[in-house]
C-alpha cells in the first residue's frame, strides 16, 4: 500500500515538510514516527481522534508509532489556536491525566509485542530532570525572537498578550523532538493543523543542534481541521465534548453522535475515521446519494468508530438502546442501558417503591395537575416502559420496575421521564 498516496485520497494531509524525501523514506526503512498529547483533561476527546488514527495508520503500514503523553508540556500550555491562557494544574493533578491518557492510547494502538509495536513515552521524564541553565543554554541559544514571533502560535496572542512561559512552549516541543530523534530514532512528527509551527520548530532546531555533525532526516506532517457542513464546531453537542471516556460520554451517545451525522459530512467522516477502504466508502456515497433515508454511511460510522474507540459488546449495547427507543420495547433493556439511553431526560426518585400512576405523574411533573393526569391516561398518552397505560387505578408494580430500580413514562409521542427507586 501506498501510505501517502492513501492519506492523500482520504483528505488526511493538510502540511507536509518534503513530500518527496518522506515518500523514499517510508518505502526505504521501517519509520518510528510521534504525536504529542497534552493532559489538559482527564480524558481525551474525538478532536484528538484524527491525530491517534494517524498513528494506527503508520503502524498498520509497518511503521512504529510513538504516543507521546506531555507530563511536562501539559503543566505549561500550549497557545496554539488559543486567545487566552491556559489555567495551570498541579503536578499531580497532570500525572493523573496523564496515566488516563495513556490508558485510552492504549486501546486504540497496539502496545504488544512486535517489531512496530507502539511506544508510550512522557515528556516529564526529560523536563523535570532540565535545569533553567541548560533549557538557556543548550536549547533556547537555537531560538531567534523574530523566528518566534513570526509562529502563528505566538503572532496571533502578541495584542492580547502571552506570558513567557507559553511562549517558550515551542522551545519545549521542539525538544521533544529532538529527543525522541536521539532517544528512539524518531524522524516524522505529526499533528494537528494548529501544530504546524511547532512541529517546523522542532525541525530547526534537530538541524541547528546537529551544527554539521551529522546529516539530519526529519519530516513534518498534520491533519486537517475537521469543520462541519453546517458551521458547528465538530465533537461539540448540545451537553458538551464528545469524550473517549465511557464515563463521561457513554458508547450510547457515542454511537448517537456518529449516526446523526450530516449527509453532507458523512462521507468524509468515514474516509478520516474508519479503515474501510476507498472503493467500500465510494459504495457507500452511492447509497448517500440515491436513499439517504436509511442512512446506511451513518449506521456504518457509528459501527466502527464505536468498535474502535470502545469494543464490540458496547456496540451491541448501543445498537440494542436505540433499536428499543425506536421500537418503543423499553422492558428489552437492562438498567444499565436505561442509564445510558436516558442520560439526559428529566429524572425523579420515588420515595414509594408502589406509588399510584396518577399521583407519580403530578409528582414527578409529568402532567401539571391530577385533573391533567386523568386527561393524559384517558386519552391514551400515557406509557409505561413503551406501553400504553390507560388505568386510572394503575399502581407501579414490580413488573413496571425495571431491574427494581427504574420505570420509563413516555407523555406524548417524545416526552420521556425516568423514574428512580
Amino acid at each position: 500500500m501506498d501510505l501517502l498516496k492513501d492519506l492523500h485520497q482520504r483528505g488526511l494531509i493538510n502540511q507536509m515538510t518534503d513530500e518527496e524525501g518522506l515518500q523514499k523514506h517510508l518505502e526505504n526503512e521501517q519509520v518510528t514516527l510521534y504525536c504529542g498529547f497534552d493532559p489538559t483533561a482527564d480524558s481525551l476527546h474525538i478532536g484528538h481522534l484524527l491525530p491517534v488514527l494517524m498513528l494506527k495508520r503508520f503502524q498498520k503500514a509497518g511503521h512504529r508509532p510513538i504516543a507521546l503523553v506531555g507530563g511536562g508540556t501539559g503543566m505549561i500550555g500550549d497557545p496554539s489556536g488559543r486567545s487566552t491562557e491556559r489555567q495551570l494544574n498541579s503536578a499531580e493533578v497532570v500525572k493523573g491525566y496523564s496515566e488516563r491518557i495513556k490508558d485510552q492510547l492504549a486501546k486504540i494502538l497496539n502496545f504488544d509485542d512486535g517489531e512496530n509495536a507502539a511506544v508510550a513515552r512522557n515528556n516529564y521524564e526529560w523536563l523535570s530532570q532540565m535545569t533553567i541553565i541548560d533549557f538557556l543554554r543548550d536549547t533556547g541559544k537555537h531560538f531567534g525572537i523574530n523566528y518566534m514571533l513570526a509562529k502563528d502560535s505566538v503572532e496571533s496572542r502578541i495584542e492580547q498578550g502571552i506570558s513567557f512561559t507559553e511562549f517558550t512552549y515551542m522551545i519545549l516541543q521542539s525538544l521533544d523532538f529532538q529527543k525522541l530523534y536521539e532517544k528512539e530514532n524518531c524522524t516524522l512528527q505529526i499533528g494537528g493543523s494548529d501544530q504546524w509551527g511547532n512541529i517546523t520548530a522542532g525541525l530547526e532546531l534537530l538541524r541547528r543542534s546537529a551544527a554539521g555533525e551529522e546529516e539530519v532526516e526529519a519530516y513534518g506532517l498534520t491533519v486537517p481541521l475537521i469543520t462541519k457542513a453546517d458551521g458547528s464546531k465538530f465533537g461539540k453537542t448540545a451537553g458538551g465534548a464528545i469524550w473517549l471516556d465511557p464515563e463521561k460520554t457513554s458508547p450510547y451517545e457515542f454511537y448517537q453522535f456518529w449516526i446523526n451525522a450530516d449527509d453532507r459530512d458523512v462521507i468524509r467522516f468515514l474516509k478520516y475515521f474508519t479503515f474501510l477502504d476507498l472503493e467500500e466508502i465510494t459504495e457507500l456515497e452511492k447509497e448517500v446519494e440515491e436513499q439517504p433515508e436509511k442512512r446506511v454511511a451513518q449506521r456504518r460510522l457509528a459501527e466502527e468508530m464505536t468498535k474502535l474507540v470502545h469494543d464490540e459488546e458496547a456496540l451491541k449495547q448501543a445498537e440494542r438502546i436505540s433499536e428499543a427507543l425506536f421500537s418503543g420495547d423499553i422492558k428489552a433493556l437492562t438498567g444499565e442501558e436505561i442509564e445510558q439511553g436516558f442520560k439526559d431526560v428529566p429524572a425523579y426518585t420515588s420515595e414509594e417503591k408502589d406509588p399510584q400512576l396518577l399521583d407519580l405523574l403530578v409528582k414527578a411533573g409529568i402532567s401539571s395537575s391530577k385533573r391533567q393526569a386523568r386527561e393524559d391516561i384517558g386519552n391514551g398518552a400515557v406509557y409505561i416502559n413503551g406501553e400504553r397505560n390507560q388505568d386510572l387505578k394503575h399502581t407501579i408494580s414490580e413488573e413496571d420496575r425495571i431491574e427494581d430500580r427504574f420505570t420509563i413514562i413516555r407523555r406524548g409521542k417524545k416526552k420521556y421521564f425516568l423514574i428512580k427507586y
